[in-house]
Order: C-alpha cells, then structure tokens, then sequence
C-alpha cells in the first residue's frame, strides 16, 4: 500500500507558516488516515523519520549526516533539533507542577486577567426572589506580563559532528533544553515570591526562630493559606536540609521512603521540591490550582535556515515565556 507520507515534498518554508512545520505537516498528511495501520501511533514528523530511514535514538541510531542526504530530509533536521530541546525542557516537571494554566500567545504583548480574590466576598449567598446576585469581577491587569526570552547559541562545524550518533546528539541537545527550563523557573520563582509587577508579591511567614527550622514554622506556613490549600512546597536547598532534620519528619516510614525514592513525605500533605531557583533560606509554599499561569511565545524556536543551508556552524535555539500571579493569596513564603 502507498502511503500518502512518502510522497509529500518537503520544503523548509513549513516554518515560515503560522502554524508552524508539525502542524503544516499534520494538514499534509493526516494521521486520522492510519488508523488500523502499521502507522498509528506516528505523527506526521515521525513518518517522515520512516520515509527516509532515519533513527534518532537507541543503540543502532544513525549519524547525524543521514539527514542531510537529500533536501527533503535536511528540511527535518530543525525539527529534529526542536523537539529533543523540548524533551530538556520538560524534563524539569517542577513547573507543570506550579503551574495552574498554561497560554500560548502570538507576539510578544500579553495582559493577564484577575478576579476578586475574597473567599467571603465571593461565598454564594442565599437569594430571595427577585433578590441581587452577587457579583465577581474579572478584569485585566494594569501591567503587561514580562515575557523573556531564553536561549542558546549552538556552535559547531559539521565536519566535527557528522559522522556523531543522533542518540548522542539528542543528549547534547536535551541538555540545552535543561538549561532553558531552569531559567524560565527561576522566572517563575521569581513571580512567585515577588509579583509579576501588579503589586501582588507572596505574604512572608517569618522563621520563630532565627534561623533554624521547626514544625510549628511549617505549621504555621500551612495555617496562613486560609481556605486555600498548601500542596506544593519549593525549598532551596540549605532548607531542604533542614526540613530533613526536622524531629516531627524523621519518622520510620519517611526515612525508608527518602532513602528509596528521594521524595520527602510530610505530614502537611504537600508535595515538596527542591530546586536552587528558590532563593537561599526560603520555602515557598502554593495551591497550585490558583496559584500561576505561564504564558508561551511559540514552542522552542530554531534558526532553520542556518541548521538547514549551512548545516550547523552557528544557531540559536530560544524559547519565550512569562509567567502571571492569578491569585495572591495562593502563594506564601517562609524566610528568616
């Protein structure tokens, strides 16, 4: 059977398209078309991959010049390329597990909602016939999001990387990913504890003891969150430490569950990271349904002309996004 895949010209002005290579690909080449076959499950970028016999990972994965054997394939290199710093970047789940909601926006302009933020204000109360309904206000914000751009600069000569397997590549290329991720949660670390410039920096619970850690610290963090909930804790990691010599959670059962996993289990019922983005001597703590929205520019952005005219040599990889505080009240901080 002739599949409509192996006959697509490929062309690298499916990036300049507003919806991007994969999806221009997608409208090509359907994957609705391959169900019950030997293809479901591909995309459209994974066809190709096994139009042109190219295998990007394994022990038997090919060498990067396989993609420059014709022009059609050469074309997928970028997206090759796209996709593996993607796999970097969410590698660090720190924050889908932050993030309440996330936007995807076209430019560089965004202005974020906000609604009232008072339980008691906003608790459905009885109406009597013909009575007045309580009202929520939503509305925009008064400043616009600060979106960053993150990126780096790939420089090599392919005569240096040409005959290197993609599974390797891939490695280099996830890494790149990974630094972008730690930049854009230091941005959102950042939002969290200081505001995303709409006067809405977190409350600060103070350490009753100096600077030691006790379990009425995490209690106290934990009473502050009212009728929202604490589940999700970032520590930095000195405090990380000292939540570990904490007496309450030096129990059997935690011990055991850290030596085998790494995770901390606490009794407050919230999930707890570790990351060098939060500030030294901090503990943040958030209801992550209420707490942030992080807002995207695109996807990961690649230099393809250079990848694909020049084959390497110099190109940016960057990525776009912001981050805005939904409600203020759904992130505390515990500092000295």
């Amino acid at each position: 059977m002739k599949y409509n895949y192996q006959n697509i010209s490929i062309s690298k002005d499916f990036y300049k398209t507003a919806e991007g290579f994969s999806k221009c690909l997608e409208r090509l080449d359907p994957s609705e078309q391959y169900r019950g076959t030997e293809l479901a499950g591909y995309d459209a970028f994974q066809r190709q991959l096994k139009r042109f016999d190219i295998k990007v990972s394994g022990h038997d994965s090919d060498r990067l010049q396989k993609f420059f054997a014709t022009s059609d394939s050469a074309a997928l290199f970028p997206e090759y390329v796209s996709r593996a710093v993607k796999q970097g970047v969410d590698d660090n789940h720190i924050l889908e597990e932050i993030c309440a909601a996330q936007t995807q926006i076209e430019g560089m302009d965004y202005r974020a909602i906000v609604s009232d933020a008072n339980w008691e204000e906003q608790s459905p109360a009885v109406i009597e016939e013909g009575g007045f309904i309580p009202e929520t206000s939503i509305h925009l914000k008064d400043s616009l999001i600060k979106m960053r751009k993150r990126g780096r600069m790939m420089v090599a000569s392919y005569e240096a990387i040409k005959f290197q397997r993609l599974d390797l590549f891939t490695v280099a290329l996830k890494q790149i990913g990974s630094c972008i991720g730690k930049a854009q949660l230091e941005d959102a670390v950042n939002v969290l504890i200081h505001g995303d410039g709409n006067d809405n920096a977190a409350e600060k619970v103070s350490l009753s003891s100096g600077d030691s850690l006790t379990y009425q610290d995490l209690l106290n963090l934990w009473g502050s969150f009212g009728e929202y909930q604490m589940n999700v804790m970032l520590a930095s990691p000195d405090m990380m430490l000292k939540l570990l010599q904490v007496p309450e959670l030096q129990n059997p059962e935690t011990g055991l569950n850290f030596q085998a996993t790494g995770c901390l289990s606490t009794p407050l019922g919230a999930k707890l990271f570790v990351s060098s983005a939060v500030p030294e001597g901090t503990i943040i703590g958030l209801d992550k349904r209420y707490a942030l929205e992080m807002v995207t520019a695109g996807g990961i952005n690649v230099e393809y002309d250079k990848l694909i005219d020049c084959q390497m040599e110099r190109a940016a990889v960057t990525s776009i996004a912001g981050f805005s505080k939904i409600f203020p009240d759904a992130v505390k901080i515990l500092a000295k």
